[in-house]
């Protein structure tokens, strides 16, 4: 057994422990955990300070998910878009495999949090080959996002052999894998990971720091590793209400992913998913933020700031309103706050 596989086994499953070391009521999180189950990783238990600090109510079971019953349950309507069971195609040329139906850690936020970790997001073998089959007789498809749960659950034998088989389908030209393991179990970042990883280029990895606390010696040698590997490796964080957001927290966030080359992809609107109503913060915030951000942070650490519309319609950018007036003499809002008139006649 590799030293991952033990720290996973070793995970926080059980809501007395959380409640002992906080001072929680045990019964509140178990029935909030019998709903929306529970997992926290000793990396990131040996972080969390408090339930309700950035990185405690990230993953701490709190009773407030079971008032909030005015959001979706899938709120991307994935169910809809899945022509064969855990693939989702939702964009004419990518698609997305859910290759695993656990994580390492279980975020509170979860856009599927309905059933990552329940028995109905088990994902077989024979569902990822059907869903390798569904890219391989659709031509359009060349880009594929792996994602679940987490694929880096897998087994370096299993992953490679999935990543072998899309490999081999000729009209597939970038593949994506989505995982938090760097943040939340960086042991699972070894090196013979990342010399499979390797063989698969372009590959692309998308992993989800939210908060610059999670940023520590084991973390960030989890990201080198991956980029001395030559694995391309971009950041997705989530804006949460009162874990990041405000500028300050997420301007040293950026500014540190980027200096080691992580690049800051998207900053997420939270998704309407129902039991996360109270992560959730306003567009408005959003943007204020991201005007904040631009000018004191680097151009190429600014991530672009989306929403994925309910119902499946897709992401769409938020931004700040820079343009003031077009025409022959159009007027732009500098990032200090000056009116620049631009002439275009």
């Amino acid at each position: 057994m590799e030293l991952w596989q033990e720290r996973s086994r070793n995970s926080i499953l059980c809501p007395d422990l959380v409640a002992q070391r906080f001072g929680l009521d045990a019964g509140a999180l178990t029935r909030v955990a019998e709903r929306y189950p529970m997992r926290i990783t000793p990396h990131q238990f040996e972080l969390i300070q408090q339930a309700d600090d950035p990185l405690g109510c990230q993953v701490v079971p709190d009773p407030r998910e079971l008032l909030d019953d005015s959001s979706f349950v899938d709120p991307l309507n994935e169910e809809q878009l899945s022509p064969v069971p855990h693939l989702v195609h939702r964009y004419p040329y990518r698609a997305l495999l859910l290759v695993a139906g656990s994580c390492f850690s279980y975020c509170r936020f979860c856009t599927r949090k309905r059933k990552v970790g329940c028995s109905s997001m088990s994902v077989s073998l024979g569902d990822i080959l059907k869903g390798i089959d569904y890219i391989a007789e659709h031509s359009e498809i060349n880009e594929v996002i792996l994602s679940g749960g987490d694929p880096l659950t897998m087994s370096d034998r299993l992953l490679d052999d999935v990543l072998a088989r899309l490999s081999r389908i000729p009209h597939l030209q970038v593949v994506r894998i989505g995982s938090r393991a760097p943040v939340v179990m960086p042991e699972r970042i070894t090196d013979a990971l990342c010399a499979l990883l390797r063989r698969y280029q372009p590959l692309y990895f998308l992993t989800h720091f939210n908060h610059p606390r999670e940023i520590t010696e084991a973390t960030v040698e989890a990201c080198q590793r991956l980029v001395r590997s030559g694995v391309i490796v971009a950041n997705q964080t989530v804006l949460l209400r009162g874990v990041n957001d405000n500028s300050e927290t997420l301007f040293k966030l950026f500014h540190t992913l980027y200096r080691l080359q992580v690049r800051p992809y998207y900053l997420h609107q939270m998704d309407l998913t129902c039991g996360t109503s109270h992560f959730r913060t306003r567009i408005e915030d959003g943007i204020a933020i991201m005007d904040d951000l631009r000018g004191p942070l680097s151009g190429l650490a600014v991530p672009s700031y989306i929403v994925d519309l309910p119902g499946g319609h897709g992401k769409v950018p938020v931004t700040p309103d820079y343009v003031q007036r077009l025409g022959d003499h159009a007027r732009l809002r500098a990032a200090d706050g000056t009116l620049v008139d631009y002439p275009q006649a």
